[in-house]
């Protein structure tokens, strides 16, 4: 019997899991102005959504990229728990070209930044705390070239003062004989003291479209996962993971084994329990689901339900396309779930036009089980990015999605029956604030939830904020945080539905 397998067994046999039906309803006035992610083949790709409490009132605001549109920060003033979610319009400075926006607190000083991806130079906007936002790239010594950004990760090493950031480039547009066969390399920004030294280039590259940094070994040596499009256009292409320290792509002759698809988003979370993160890989077809098996990548059976190949609705039965995607647990039932935005490309005839977004809710024997239609949710624009996120306050986690040429959405989790709920915000004084590398784990009698501090992966978006744990029927529980530099917290007992936030 396989790892996974046998997780899912004795998974299902514990208390705590509780099951409910999940149930969205679509909020149409949730913003003041209707903003969406527009252009031409430039914007096929990115449109993701960023989502941070840019003015600490424990609101989660957002921001979206527009492509030739302009971006836009959104500043949320939903009254209270359970109420309509509104969000408004806020000042915000006028970039075109956005492809994608990431959240992270760069400089240390509690207040929430961005690194915004674009077609163009990419730039890094300082936060002032109060959702305002300036230009620091200059004073920080970043240059953000000017390539086709659609990629993007961070993280800290040792005690360096700023963040090492990751940024993934889709098509080299000067190549006079692109855009197939013609992907651009890709760029890792390292800090020399307070400012960014001179770029290091991550080549080939094979057209990034999602980047994550993770300790996916839990050995204490973070790794730069890259997935990549255009396989079947470049020769050799394949879904890539580079060593941080000496900087080296990982080979088949130190274990990494080759996997090409048409990639297009990361999602990474421990679904076994077993501390080690899996990772799903979304793609035009199916979408591979792989088994973290003590630092081995096994690709799922067909059976656990994730491959999400063609629509579960209406009669088109062509290939989907899988954009973001993301584990997180809408009905609190302490099993994640995982949703995936779905669209065609823009009109490509090998694929499905009518693609609704999937919710798979993970059951108790660890397969998955298509809910969106029932679950309200099966939107077939032609979805980009997404993020699941509690943004009424009630300890349910709603949903919001940008789509090409269509709308910016908002479902509010309208599940009744959930389980209970638990929230945790690590911090640390001085660099590195938001703890990006540690590990939170919640204890539910014999089970331990684990779940990693990261910045990048989905496409072309992610949040800072607390990490939400469903915990079926557990009215406490304890919690423990792995700091980035391996020293842990004892354990801490916390009673549901609250906010924890634990200071180093």
């Amino acid at each position: 019997m396989s790892k996974s397998r046998l997780l899912a067994l004795v998974l299902a046999a514990l208390p705590g899991t509780l099951a409910a039906q999940p149930m969205f309803t679509l909020q149409p006035q949730a913003f003041d102005v209707e903003h969406v992610y527009s252009g031409g083949w430039e914007h096929f790709v990115g449109g993701g959504v960023a989502v941070f409490d840019c003015d600490g009132d424990a609101r989660p605001d957002l921001a979206a990229a527009g492509g030739e549109a302009p971006a836009r920060l959104f500043r949320n003033d939903t009254r209270g728990p359970g109420d309509p979610i509104r969000f408004e319009s806020a000042t915000f400075p006028t970039l075109d070209r956005v492809t994608g926006m990431y959240p992270l607190d760069i400089d240390g000083d509690g207040a929430v930044d961005l690194a915004v991806l674009r077609v163009g130079a990419n730039l890094l906007l300082k936060g002032d705390g109060a959702c305002g936002f300036t230009d620091a790239s200059a004073d920080w010594g970043f240059d953000g070239g000017d390539g086709w950004t659609t990629a993007f990760s961070a993280t800290w090493e040792g005690d360096a003062d700023l963040p090492t950031l990751a940024f993934g480039n889709y098509v080299d547009r000067d190549d006079p004989d692109g855009p197939f066969e013609a992907c651009d390399d890709n760029q890792l920004y390292r800090p020399e003291g307070g400012r960014y030294g001179k770029t290091q280039v991550l080549s080939p590259g094979y057209c990034a479209l999602s980047m994550l940094i993770s300790d996916w070994q839990r050995n204490g040596t973070p790794e730069l996962r890259i997935s990549n499009d255009r396989h079947y256009y470049v020769r050799g292409g394949f879904e890539e993971m580079w060593r941080l320290a000496p900087l080296a792509p990982r080979t088949e002759a130190d274990g990494w084994r080759r996997v090409s698809l048409w990639g297009m988003g990361i999602a990474s979370a421990d679904i076994t329990d077993d501390g080690l993160p899996e990772v799903m890989l979304t793609s035009m077809g199916d979408q591979l689901l792989q088994y973290n098996d003590a630092g081995e990548m096994r690709d799922a059976p067909f059976a656990v339900g994730v491959a999400a190949q063609r629509p579960y609705q209406g009669d088109d039965g062509r290939p989907s396309t899988g954009w973001h995607a993301e584990f997180a647990d809408v009905d609190n039932d302490a099993r994640l779930d995982l949703f995936i935005a779905k669209g065609n490309v823009d009109q490509m005839p090998s694929n499905a036009m009518r693609d609704p977004n999937n919710l798979l809710m993970q059951t108790p024997d660890g397969t998955f089980t298509e809910a969106g239609a029932s679950a309200g949710i099966a939107d077939d624009a032609r979805s980009r990015g997404a993020a699941l996120a509690d943004f009424d306050g009630d300890g349910l986690l709603d949903l919001v999605v940008s789509a090409r040429r269509a709308p910016l959405r908002l479902w509010q989790n309208r599940t009744a029956d959930a389980g209970n709920w638990l929230s945790v915000v690590p911090q640390q004084d001085g660099r590195n604030r938001d703890a990006i590398g540690a590990w939170i784990e919640v204890r539910l009698g014999d089970r331990t939830l684990s779940r990693e501090v990261t910045v990048g992966g989905g496409h072309a978006g992610g949040q800072r904020g607390p990490l939400h744990f469903g915990l079926g029927e557990a009215e406490t529980a304890e919690v423990r945080v792995t700091w980035p530099d391996g020293t842990r917290t004892e354990w801490q007992r916390a009673t549901a539905g609250r906010a924890v936030r634990i200071a180093r």
